[in-house]
């Protein structure tokens, strides 16, 4: 039997092959979570390269002393990387939540980007 961190990582990646940005028209918003910290970025497949990024500890989210692990940060997040998403022109993507489920810091940050301007 593999061990627990190889299963993790299989599922991980064949998770991360299903979902693909539309080739030109539809980048992908990737996002992580961590045990500290919620990051998410927009990525175009097609060129191979970030077009915007925002995590909890962005200068403009990052508050001293408070928590960046929590679902107002990541609403925070959400908001932030939709703001900046629109302003390179990036309107549709595709939501990439990897292989953590739509619940809780994710779904927040999504519900967020969407009522940034941000359509998927």
């Amino acid at each position: 039997m593999k061990n627990k961190w190889i299963r993790y990582e299989y599922r991980r990646s064949r998770t991360r092959r299903r979902v693909h940005g539309a080739q030109g028209e539809r980048p992908r918003l990737c996002v992580h979570r961590s045990l500290t910290a919620i990051y998410a970025q927009v990525i175009d497949d097609a060129k191979g390269a970030t077009v915007a990024a925002a995590s909890s500890f962005s200068p403009e989210i990052a508050q001293k002393g408070k928590t960046a692990k929590n679902v107002e940060s990541a609403k925070k997040v959400g908001e932030l990387v939709a703001k900046k998403a629109l302003a390179v022109g990036v309107r549709k993507v595709v939501f990439d939540r990897g292989a953590y489920l739509y619940h809780g810091r994710i779904k927040a940050l999504a519900e967020a980007a969407r009522t940034g301007g941000l359509e998927f």
